[in-house]
């Protein structure tokens, strides 16, 4: 026999049911609002859902390459290091970067060597920072008027430092005593640094920073196996774009290589693709990959960047390579083409978007580079910085981000007595006359691109949703028709009686 209580109970909870979904699709603070006031957010969304990013290699301000050179002679490498580091004064160059930042005022600012320099002067000390390049380049970018900040979603913040050399007593022991005498009241001390990569955003979106992480990639190139290896990573942050969350990554992949077997870089993008493809979500990966759309390169061909060349493990890429014709196996740039990222551009093929190639000193092209580089006005040979989207995302326009040496505007003028004779040997090989030495903000050639989310794409996350309030409906109108059956077979059943 049907008990009148269960009726009563099916009936109330078809209300509740049918109440709660309802609330939920017409109330203006619920997700799905924008289902009731369709025509309102989409127009809002075609006008929020653009987006600007730059990518920025801001240079850890020295030549790990030509160090390494010196190995095993380890202070020599030091010393070395930290005369360029000086020479490359970074003071110099910080508010040079704040003002390309504030000229376009991009949301999201990717950036590679975010270098910290740390030295002790005993064998016991802790270590001191002597050189913070990112907390410079953000105080820097409050004087322009348009402040950044590091990106964070409670206490997370987007930074992840990669690898370090410590301060090692003898081994790292450095003479500076202009900068150490006021620090430690001696000559010399033993210094070393942390490069990690970070994510920026200019300061009024800093609430509308949703989520952070980050993750290292487990292939890894070893100078010294287990002693000296080189980690490198990413880190990411979910930013509300519109209507829903886009989620922002930046990297730096692995330069070193080894002959006859196939770039660390090309396994790390591997491990990239992967991850990210795993999100599930409209995605923007930008940084320096270390990867020219060349590469590898064939031997009868130059290379001035020493980018990884042919071998037995990687082909040499074909001539004028496209997507449909590129060997993508030993490629960055081919595997996160292949893999159904798109390029934002500009057109990494074309010479005259080359991103690399300036001396260690900054102060303009390498000369040995320079002769290697005859299609780009600038001394520039190698393209290594991008910025890539997923699916879905519309790229509306792209460019490079650089001071065009040796034009003065965005440049400083250097006086260390290297820099003065790198820039006249360069000016001279590009025929032009320089009143006196200027260097460059950075070694590398920024990449800015403007991109639209198209409104379905941001808002299929909210859209996800949308089911289960009209299950709440369906479960209601059940709920309560059920009651009036069983409301009506009672009554029936009581009439008849």
């Amino acid at each position: 026999m049907i008990d009148k209580r269960w009726c009563i109970r099916l009936l109330a909870l078809g209300l509740v049911l049918g109440i709660t979904g309802f609330a939920h699709v017409t109330s203006p603070q619920g997700t799905s609002a924008r289902m009731t006031f369709a025509h309102e957010i989409s127009t809002q969304a075609d006008a929020d859902a653009t987006v600007t990013v730059v990518s920025r290699n801001i240079y850890l301000g020295a030549d790990v390459g030509s160090a390494l050179e010196l190995l095993p002679d380890m202070p020599a490498a030091a010393q070395l290091m930290w005369e360029q580091v000086a020479a490359t004064d970074f003071s110099r160059r910080a508010p040079l970067l704040a003002a390309e930042l504030a000229a376009d005022a991009p949301d999201v600012v990717a950036i590679q060597e975010a270098t910290t320099w740390e030295c002790r002067p005993t064998l016991f000390g802790s270590s001191t920072v002597v050189f913070d390049f990112l907390a410079q380049l953000l105080e820097a970018t409050q004087d322009t008027g348009v402040e950044y900040v590091l990106a964070s979603a409670g206490d997370r913040t987007a930074m992840n430092p990669g690898y370090s050399i410590p301060a090692l007593p003898f081994l790292t022991t450095v003479r500076d005593p202009e900068t150490f005498q006021p620090l430690f009241g001696t000559d010399s001390a033993a210094c070393g640094f942390t490069i990690g990569d970070a994510l920026l955003v200019r300061a009024d979106r800093a609430d509308d920073v949703r989520d952070v992480g980050q993750g290292d990639y487990s292939t890894i190139y070893s100078i010294v196996p287990v002693l000296f290896e080189i980690d490198r990573g990413y880190v990411w942050i979910d930013l509300m774009v519109g209507a829903g969350e886009v989620r922002f990554v930046t990297t730096h992949l692995e330069s070193l290589w080894s002959e006859g077997s196939t770039p660390v870089n090309a396994e790390q993008a591997l491990e990239l693709v992967e991850v990210v493809d795993g999100w599930g979500m409209p995605s923007v990966v930008m940084g320096d990959f270390n990867s020219d759309p060349r590469d590898p390169r064939p031997l009868t061909e130059p290379n001035p960047g020493l980018q990884p060349d042919a071998t037995t493990d990687c082909r040499a890429q074909v001539e004028n390579p496209s997507e449909a014709t590129a060997r993508a196996e030993c490629s960055p740039y081919w595997t996160m083409v292949r893999a159904g990222f798109r390029d934002a551009g500009p057109d990494a093929l074309d010479p005259l978007n080359a991103t690399w190639g300036s001396s260690p000193l900054l102060a303009g092209p390498d000369p040995d580079r320079l002769a290697q580089a005859p299609n780009n006005p600038f001394g520039y040979t190698d393209r290594l910085d991008y910025v890539f989207t997923s699916a879905g995302i519309e790229v509306v326009e792209s460019s490079l981000v650089s001071a065009t040496w040796p034009t003065p505007e965005g440049l400083w003028e250097c006086t260390d007595a290297q820099q003065v004779e790198n820039a006249d040997l360069a000016a001279t090989i590009m025929g032009v006359e320089l009143p006196r030495a200027f260097c460059l903000p950075t070694d590398h050639v920024g990449v800015r691109a403007r991109l639209t989310i198209p409104e379905p794409a941001v808002a299929a996350q909210d859209d996800n949703r949308l089911p289960v309030l009209s299950w709440l409906i369906i479960l209601g109108v059940i709920a309560a028709l059920s009651g009036l059956i069983s409301w009506w077979a009672i009554r029936r059943s009581s009439l008849e009686r």
